[in-house]
């Protein structure tokens, strides 16, 4: 839609030296996500890929898991005040015949627009039953795995995620999701002012073309990996979640309840691991409290 970035002037002041020039900004814009026609949240995003997001979102919350569940998404008609121009900042997912809608109250609405989740036990309790696909099917105690990674294509995942993102070269302002194999080739990449509309993106896109569970993939993130992030992947049957960031406890809690597999501060040959070590090929035996 062109509107990804925006232009602004801005005073530079470099070694003493004062000049006026236009500066490249990442455009950052609400969007309001509609589900049968009934308010359901609302997303500071950037524009694009927004029927995607949409559903991305929706298989997070555990509504959509195919892409026969989908019946379709549109941008709703005169969403400016007096029904005006359309801003495309509106869009209403319809789903599918039989497909059950959920409950949408005031309480999930805050929520959902907060992006913030629920707290604690509720939350893990809530994943683990919601989640069609189990990621603790695939881990064996004697250590094998549908899905195997070699810490050292862990470790080149990370300039490999930044020598794909277009838009962060010319603002500097844009988080990035991105989808690789187990050997580290990279299969879809979306960038947004907010991680979770990034994995979002991604999500809905597989979720389009008919790819869920993404079983056989690993998410890389480029901040933090929040419980948000993690609830994601687990809810899109992604096996392995990467960050170059710090997770949260709840996050690493989460890993552990579903069997996900959490690598936090992935930065050259270095990496946190926090849960679901047995999808990493390690050379030598764990040990220690």
């Amino acid at each position: 839609m062109g509107r990804v970035t925006e232009r602004r002037r801005v005073i530079r002041i470099r070694d003493g030296a004062v000049s006026t020039r236009p500066d490249t900004l990442v455009a950052e814009e609400p969007l309001e996500i509609r589900l049968n026609g009934k308010p359901l949240a609302i997303t500071m995003r950037t524009p694009g890929d927004d029927f995607a997001l949409a559903a991305g979102f929706l298989v997070s919350e555990g509504v959509l898991g195919r892409a026969d569940e989908l019946a379709n998404i549109v941008y709703c008609a005169g969403a400016t005040p007096g029904g005006g121009s359309n801003t495309y900042n509106v869009v209403d997912v319809s789903l599918a015949p039989g497909v059950p809608v959920p409950d949408i109250t005031l309480e999930r609405n805050v929520y959902t627009t907060s992006s913030c989740g629920l707290c604690g036990k509720a939350s893990l309790d809530a994943v683990r039953t919601t989640a069609r696909w189990p990621l603790a099917d695939d881990l064996e105690d004697a250590g094998g795995s549908a899905v195997r990674i070699e810490p050292e294509t862990l470790a080149v995942l990370p300039d490999r995620l930044r020598a794909a993102q277009r838009v962060f070269d010319r603002t500097g302002g844009l988080h990035a999701a991105a989808l690789f194999t187990p050997d580290g080739e990279l299969l879809d990449l979306r960038e947004d002012v907010g991680r979770h509309n990034a994995v979002d993106k991604l999500v809905g896109r597989a979720l389009q073309q008919g790819l869920l569970p993404l079983s056989g993939t690993v998410l890389m993130v480029s901040g933090r990996a929040s419980f948000e992030l993690a609830q994601k992947a687990v809810m899109a049957g992604i096996p392995v979640l990467a960050a170059v960031s710090a997770p949260s406890s709840l996050a690493v809690d989460l890993a552990a309840e579903t069997g996900l597999t959490l690598v936090g501060f992935l930065r050259g040959t270095s990496m946190n691991v926090y849960a679901g070590e047995q999808r990493l090929a390690l050379r030598t035996a764990v040990g220690g409290a």
